[in-house]
């Protein structure tokens, strides 16, 4: 698909995740296939103006993380434009505003959810920033601030008046966190509203079903994938196969998890260095035990983890506590398996909405 000047391998993009969807992971994730583009933590501009280390670390970037996309937040238009400027000098594909985040401490400023509650003084931010860069501008919205404050329609609207190339909206509100269903009708009035712009929808696409309905209930250009993604690295590429194929691909196997989280955590340490790098993978690995049945001597092990070494003997502690679960074919015995992921908006009519999909421990403060 075309997002501006750029065209995408895929419709499907991973979105950003303070705190997860670091350079590693992005490489985890592209190695497996299936993502047309990439996005950052958010990053604060001004801290990015001010060559923070911490905000330059959130940009680290290498030729196999092609194409990439910032994500700003901000409220201070020519703060923003300059960061604009700053990251097509560095050869950044895209620069994505933060109009989504719900959390106190963003919206407080002006950033993140509050851009959606004052559309002319945002419209005249996202002009700023279009017309000073070449490069495409995009935004990711929420429906609103509250059910009775409905603005993501008449706000991406003013967006493509003002110049961007794309508009990203989660189906809920502000008030909502991530609880509750995710709105598809909510998307497809965001869509009807753009003239010639794409709009790519995003909330609980766990599964390559879920981001097919999602496609083809609002009329979205594309999907982006955050939490799912945790759940599933393989989703970007399984989501396109069943999308070009429409047939659906083969859970991976234990194994294959494993290999995956250990590559993972292999180019954590690379970039992070050992010692960090395994601090920070406490909060990654969990992620991956979600889908291997009983798991919690693996979890309790793992949130202490500090070496490359530590990791493989706990990995083989589990390993051997594992077994217990196993059949004589080495598959976990039915009681044990982990149950099918489901989209909030795809429970059956009249049943009981699944539970939420968690959102991963760390940095929440910033998403």
């Amino acid at each position: 698909m075309r997002l501006g000047p750029l065209t995408l391998a895929s419709n499907l993009f991973l979105s950003p995740l303070a705190g997860y969807t670091n350079l590693p992971f992005r490489l985890t994730v592209r190695e497996l296939g299936g993502v047309g583009l990439a996005t950052t933590d958010l990053v604060n501009a001004r801290s990015l103006l001010e060559k923070k280390a911490q905000a330059l670390k959130l940009i680290e970037t290498l030729p196999a993380d092609r194409p990439l996309a910032v994500q700003l937040f901000g409220s201070v238009p020519e703060e923003m434009r300059d960061a604009a400027v700053y990251l097509e000098s560095l050869g950044i594909a895209s620069a994505d505003i933060n109009m989504g985040c719900p959390v106190r401490k963003v919206c407080r400023v002006g950033g993140g959810s509050a851009m959606m509650t004052e559309l002319d003084r945002t419209a005249r931010l996202v002009r700023g920033m279009a017309d000073a860069v070449k490069i495409p501008i995009s935004a990711k919205m929420r429906l609103g601030w509250d059910d009775e404050n409905i603005t993501a329609p008449d706000l991406a609207r003013a967006l493509e008046d003002a110049g961007v190339a794309a508009v990203f909206v989660h189906g809920r509100t502000r008030q909502q966190g991530f609880s509750g269903t995710v709105n598809l009708a909510g998307i497809r009035a965001v869509v009807q509203a753009v003239k010639a712009i794409p709009v790519i929808g995003n909330g609980d696409v766990t599964t390559p079903e879920a981001a097919k309905m999602m496609l083809e209930q609002t009329g979205c250009a594309g999907v982006s994938i955050g939490r799912g993604a945790f759940y599933n690295p393989w989703i970007f590429q399984h989501t396109l196969h069943y999308l070009q194929t429409g047939e659906l691909s083969s859970e991976p196997t234990f194994e294959e998890r494993v290999r995956l989280m250990c590559r993972h955590l292999d180019l954590m340490i690379e970039v992070f260095g050992e010692d960090h790098g395994c601090r920070m993978f406490r909060k990654v690995a969990p992620w991956y035990a979600k889908r291997f049945g009983p798991a919690n001597e693996f979890n309790k092990r793992v949130v202490l983890v500090s070496s490359r070494a530590g990791f493989y003997e706990i990995l083989d502690y589990y390993r051997r506590w594992r077994q217990q679960f196993l059949d004589e074919t080495s598959e976990l015995k039915p009681r044990f398996r982990p149950p099918p992921m489901t989209a909030s908006f795809m429970h059956p009519p009249g049943a009981a909405p699944p539970g939420n999909i968690p959102v991963p421990k760390g940095p929440v403060e910033v998403w």
